[in-house]
């Protein structure tokens, strides 16, 4: 038997899995154009902006910079 709460409970579990969606998804676009941007500067003006982020992300970054645009 179906009741009001758990109509009620399915579609607040709904509205959560499309905020994450849609949270991840706006993650990578601007990751994407973060790259996009990074790729376009000259190397020692891309170099002191990675500098000053965090070693993590500088790190992970310059593997998507490497692997997407095949620069060092």
């Amino acid at each position: 038997m179906i009741t009001g709460t758990s109509i009620a409970v399915w579609i607040i579990c709904a509205l959560l899995a499309a905020g994450v969606a849609w949270s991840r998804y706006e993650k990578k676009k601007t990751r994407d154009k973060l790259l996009r941007e990074l790729a376009a500067m000259d190397p020692d003006r891309r170099e002191k902006l990675l500098n000053r982020l965090s070693p993590k992300l500088a790190t992970e970054l310059r593997e998507h910079l490497i692997e997407r645009f095949r620069i060092g």
